[in-house]
């Protein structure tokens, strides 16, 4: 089997369980208990955070530990608006993931406007297109920083300068850019930002939500006041070591090999399969994303045809999987419905082989024709 879908999840890492067991065995005290086993708990945990602060150019109380990316983006979306009594309006990218497209309509039954940034073609929110729907009343911003479905990198840094000027705090969705793109929030000029961990090799289940220390943010889950008040619950001080140890080896893997073994792939697919079309931005995506349509092809037969030869692939989101909708981001990017359920998509990490893609390149080609 090739395995070319790990933009929905990757393979838990053999080091992240090695560092997690200890704290799932021996030490597995509650780090809010007062005795000797849960204070072993609570250092353990604190020395987590403090290395998922120090990866990500933040402070380890402004580490705010969820259960994945999900909630991350549910509690910066909900949490932010909900808080700030300046305005109600709030502005989402259109080819956001479901988790911040949701949050944003939830918040409309509460009397926000919901208003999402056009795209262009790439799917690329351009600072121009932020300025022109930017309004006085505008309480928080929302815009990824690279894209699940076709793996354009949007320009965060400018955007979160041009909401800076209105005094508007930025979130981004960086589920999919950490661990393969830069994530330094100071540079990225952000006033928070979401990861999950299943995505980096941890088991499903832990995430983070990065929290400017001067924002200020509605909680959502109420109960003990873990987390100072953010997100009350025990924490998972196993969850939490894992992706900190993930997020350590993911940025000691360099990215460079990966984006040359994409661009290689990418040629031989547009060169070798019929009608074939890349959909994203050429250069400025993320370095393992291939995604393409083929018009004139059911997109699901190719993916059911592809599996049976031994290729896993996608359509896009795994969070949309079955839905008989064209994909929101493809349509925002201007294609037809009829073209946008031709989606393929490729994604994969340091240890896919360029044999490999050569092979799902060719039996791409054959099954297409």
């Amino acid at each position: 089997m090739i395995y070319l879908d790990e933009a929905a999840t990757s393979p838990v890492r053999r080091e992240v369980l090695e560092a997690m067991w200890p704290w799932l065995a021996r030490d597995f005290g509650n780090p809010a208990s007062h005795h000797g086993v849960g204070e072993t708990a609570r250092v353990g945990l604190e020395d987590a955070r403090a290395r998922i602060a120090r990866l990500l150019g933040g402070r380890p109380g402004e580490v705010v530990l969820t259960s994945g990316g999900t909630e991350a983006d549910n509690l910066a979306v909900k949490g932010i608006a909900l808080a700030d009594p300046r305005g109600r309006h709030v502005l989402v990218s259109a080819v956001e993931h479901p988790a911040v497209l949701e949050s944003a309509a939830f918040l409309s039954r509460f009397g926000f406007e919901v208003e999402h940034i056009p795209v262009d073609a790439d799917g690329r929110v351009t600072p121009e297109a932020l300025r022109a729907v930017l309004r006085p009343d505008t309480t928080l911003v929302s815009v990824q920083l690279a894209n699940n479905e076709v793996g354009t990198v949007q320009p965060v840094a400018e955007l979160a300068a041009v909401a800076a000027e209105h005094g508007v705090p930025v979130h981004t969705d960086a589920v999919q850019a950490a661990g393969v793109l830069p994530v330094d929030v100071a540079a990225l000029g952000v006033r928070a930002l979401s990861l999950s961990g299943h995505k980096l090799g941890t088991p499903k289940g832990i995430g983070v939500l990065w929290l400017h220390r001067r924002q200020r943010v509605e909680p959502l889950v109420h109960g003990g006041g873990q987390q100072r008040g953010l997100r009350s619950g025990t924490d998972d001080v196993a969850g939490a070591v894992g992706l900190a140890t993930a997020l350590e080896l993911a940025q000691a893997t360099g990215t460079a090999a990966l984006a040359a073994r994409r661009d290689a792939f990418v040629e031989r697919v547009l060169r070798e399969v019929p009608r074939a079309r890349l959909t994203g931005h050429r250069t400025d995506r993320l370095p393992g994303h291939a995604s393409f349509v083929l018009p004139g092809v059911s997109g699901e037969s190719v993916l059911v045809d592809l599996e049976a030869r031994g290729v896993i692939c996608s359509s896009g989101s795994a969070c949309a999987a079955g839905s008989s909708e064209p994909s929101h981001v493809l349509t925002a990017m201007g294609l037809d419905a009829e073209t946008a359920q031709t989606a393929v998509r490729f994604t994969f990490g340091a240890a896919t082989t360029t044999e490999q893609l050569d092979r799902a390149a060719e039996e791409l080609a054959a099954v297409a024709r």
